[in-house]
């Protein structure tokens, strides 16, 4: 009989790794948003200057995370 805990580590394995892979997933997402934002520029308006705001945040936070993770 086999037990039930010894698959533990590798479905906890399992779920690390979908975790990075939905962290890696957000930012290709991020990516492409401030691509096509850059390629879209229009003349500047108080809606563009916080979007950009918005996505430099989300650059910045997406940065932190990654230099966490490599740090765990």
């Amino acid at each position: 009989m086999s037990d039930p805990h010894e698959d533990q580590p590798q479905n906890h394995q399992l779920a690390r790794t979908l975790v990075w892979v939905g962290v890696a997933g957000l930012g290709a997402v991020v990516a492409f948003a401030v691509v096509r934002a850059l390629l879209n520029r229009r003349p500047a308006d108080p809606t563009s200057a916080r979007i950009q705001q918005l996505i430099d945040e989300a650059n910045h936070l997406l940065k932190t995370l990654d230099e966490q993770r490599n740090t765990a």
